[in-house]
This record gives C-alpha cells, structure tokens and sequence, in this order.
C-alpha cells in the first residue's frame, strides 16, 4: 500500500524547486569580481532550464524522460561550473586583498559554501539509484545500484520503533531533504557522517566537496583572524 502510495504520487517538486532557486539567488548576489561575465547571464540560463524542468514535473516527480534527465543534469553542472569559478576568485581574493574588503569577502565565502551544500545536495539526489522518478516509480529490484547507503537501509533487523523506519518495512526511500542534510554534513564534518558512498562517483563527488568547503574553512578562519589582528 505504501509502494503503490508513492508510485502514484512521486516526490513533491517545491522543496528541490525551491532549494535551486536559493542557490541561483546567492550566486546572482555575489561580488561583481566573483562573477563570470555579465551578473545575470548565468541566473537567467538556470532559471530558464528549472521552469522547463517544473514544466515537466510541476507539483509531483512523476515523469521521466531523456531530454529531462538531460536538462537537470546539465542545471546541476551550471550551478556547480559556475560555483566552483567563484570559489577560486574567491580564494584568490581572500589571499590577495587587504582587510578594507574582509567583511564582504567572508559574507562571499557564507554564500559559495552554501551554494555548494545545494548543488552537492541536489547531484546526489538525481543521481542516487536512478534519480527522484525512478526510486519512486520502479521496484526496488529493479533500481539502478545505489550511490549510497542511508541508516533506513540497514534498521531492518533494529528494535520495532527503529525498524519500523526502515526501507524493508515501511519501503522507505530517500528525498531531496536526505540528501542536502547527507551534503550539509560532508560540508560541516569534511568526510562522510551517517550516509555512505559506495559507488565510485559518489566518493568523488563526495572528497571533491569536502575539500572545497575544507579550502572555504581554513582560509575564511585566516582572513578573519587577519582582520581582527589590523
């Protein structure tokens, strides 16, 4: 019954929906010196490519087809393209500016760090075992092989209030706010906390942003520590 629930209904669209737009959002009020050509070039390419996504799957991920796949894939690789330049200007930046320009520097670093927690958050969630359609809509014997492995999929032998969560018994399957909070972790804690990597892609994608937010850390910490110091 749970399974037949949530084939029909899929996954709400508003949480991912509304996550891209904030990551649109920060990189659109960057500095002018961390942005790549004209300041709303990038922003108006993803929102164009989110609206024809939400056209797609307006109120429920329900569809999937190769064009879509395409699209969100190549929306999640603008972001990061785009995040990942601003992430080096803004290295870049903090190591060679004085402390006249600290504030707005270390308020930069708040909003790429953030941006990257999304943009991880949400590679992971339409790659994961196919993507948000396929995790609801195929039985599980015939998912992809998963990129992760989440705490529900191991509860299944725990005590009856933990296992009552578990994939095998209430066929439970992860959402967009699982795999921003998985992001929101490897960015916090620079490794891997209750969500394993088990695919090879998914330990790239995995040791490529805790290094970046690793980066983003250390040298934020030095530029306020010489900012306080002058």
């Amino acid at each position: 019954m749970v399974a037949t629930a949530r084939a029909r209904r899929g996954e709400a669209r508003l949480p991912s929906a509304l996550v891209v737009v904030v990551a649109i959002a920060l990189y659109a009020l960057l500095p002018e010196q961390l942005v790549i050509g004209p300041r709303l070039v990038i922003p108006g390419l993803e929102v164009a490519l989110l609206v024809a996504l939400v056209g797609v799957n307006p109120s429920r991920m329900t569809r999937d087809t190769p064009w879509s796949r395409i699209v969100a894939l190549t929306l999640v690789c603008l972001i990061a393209v785009a995040n990942a330049v601003a992430l080096v200007l803004l290295l870049r930046q903090l190591v060679t500016t004085g402390s006249d320009e600290a504030v707005e520097l270390l308020i930069a670093a708040g909003q790429v760090w953030l941006t990257n927690v999304i943009v991880y958050g949400i590679a992971y969630w339409e790659l994961d075992r196919g993507g948000p359609v396929a995790r609801t809509h195929l039985p599980r014997v015939q998912l992809p092989p998963a990129d992760f492995r989440f705490p529900q999929d191991e509860d299944a032998d725990a005590i009856v209030e933990v296992r009552i969560r578990s994939s095998r018994a209430s066929d439970w399957v992860p959402t967009v706010v699982d795999y921003l909070y998985m992001s929101l972790t490897n960015s916090s804690a620079f490794s891997p906390t209750d969500t394993m990597p088990l695919s090879t892609r998914a330990k790239i994608l995995m040791g490529i942003e805790s290094t970046s937010a690793l980066f983003i850390s250390v040298l934020v910490i030095a530029k306020g520590v010489g900012s306080l110091g002058q």
